[in-house]
């Protein structure tokens, strides 16, 4: 059975400023979303399946559907801030989704083989796909609760405009996870690379550090965990507007629950994306640097 890619795209891109899932940076008008897809099915993904928001429903169709629809099948399921246990009062002034743990669960109903989870707006590289690829196919079926994590060395993730949210991993001797703590803010400066710890303070981070671009290898198994979370986080933080369920600290929990494992794909890919306004020309010229080195066509679909 093939695995399926999940792509979250229903997030409101505050910093970015537009609906950059959609902004146009390869040669024939290519969004990032376009590269994966294509790099997801030479990988074997033979199905995509996006969360996107019903208000983007028609842009988001006249654009990805029609054109991905003809090389690969296409689905998506809606993520709303309206999505959540009866009986639950959203808090006024929320306007952020409830975050990736939530827009992953909202697959549920979507996604029945196990599956790559990544961010629209990310590049990931070819490499990461295949390396997803092959370890869910090989995967025994009786290890539901198995996942995966492709790795980057936090020094191939940063961003030249600002600061960015990373998951920093501790990773065990036989390649597993042993904990993620997420960092908001990850930046380089003349001191190196750095980061704030959750008392505020600037630590240094080496460069090979792993760090999660939320980029997962997840069975169905899931699904069910993160129902229980998520009734757990409403709860506990429903009140609280800038509150988010964010994978990460799902799977970090569900590891110190001893109810997974999940193995690390070390990946030496030099990732880019779009946090800023300012990295869209970045992008296009990596894009047309790999276009140059004929590792894509220039025209993707054509």
């Amino acid at each position: 059975m093939n695995p399926t890619l999940l792509i979250m795209a229903a997030g409101i891109g505050s910093r970015y400023g537009t609906l950059k899932q959609m902004d146009k940076i390869g040669p024939m008008g290519e969004t990032i979303i376009d590269y994966s897809v294509y790099d997801a099915i030479k990988a074997g993904f033979d199905r995509v399946v996006f969360v996107i928001r019903k208000d983007i429903e028609k842009d988001f169709k006249d654009v990805f559907v029609s054109r991905l629809g003809r090389h690969v099948h296409v689905d998506y399921i809606f993520q709303e801030l309206t999505d959540v246990p009866e009986g639950t009062t959203i808090p006024e002034g929320r306007v952020k989704p409830w975050g990736t743990a939530h827009a992953i669960l909202k697959a549920a109903r979507k996604v029945d083989t196990p599956f790559t989870v990544i961010n629209a707006d990310d590049f990931y590289g070819s490499g990461s796909f295949m390396n997803a690829a092959i370890f869910l196919s090989e995967l025994d079926p009786q290890e539901t609760d198995t996942y995966c994590l492709v790795g980057y060395h936090v020094k191939n993730t940063l961003s030249e405009n600002g600061h960015v949210s990373r998951g920093v991993c501790e990773v065990t001797r036989d390649g597993y996870l042993k904990n993620i703590v997420e960092r908001t803010h990850v930046w380089q400066d003349e001191k190196g690379i750095r980061c704030k710890n959750e008392r505020g303070n600037h630590v240094p981070l080496h460069p090979e550090t792993i760090v999660s671009m939320n980029m997962w290898g997840f069975t169905p198994s899931l699904f069910g965990y993160l129902d229980d979370h998520f009734k757990k986080f409403i709860r506990e933080k429903a009140d609280d507007t800038s509150s988010e369920f964010l994978i990460p600290s799902v799977i970090a929990e569900l590891l110190n629950e001893g109810k997974i494992r999940v193995k690390v794909l070390d990946s030496y890919e030099r990732w880019f994306g779009m946090t800023y306004k300012d990295d869209k020309a970045v992008v296009m010229q990596r894009i047309r640097e790999l276009v140059g080195k004929g590792l894509y066509p220039v025209n993707l679909w054509g």
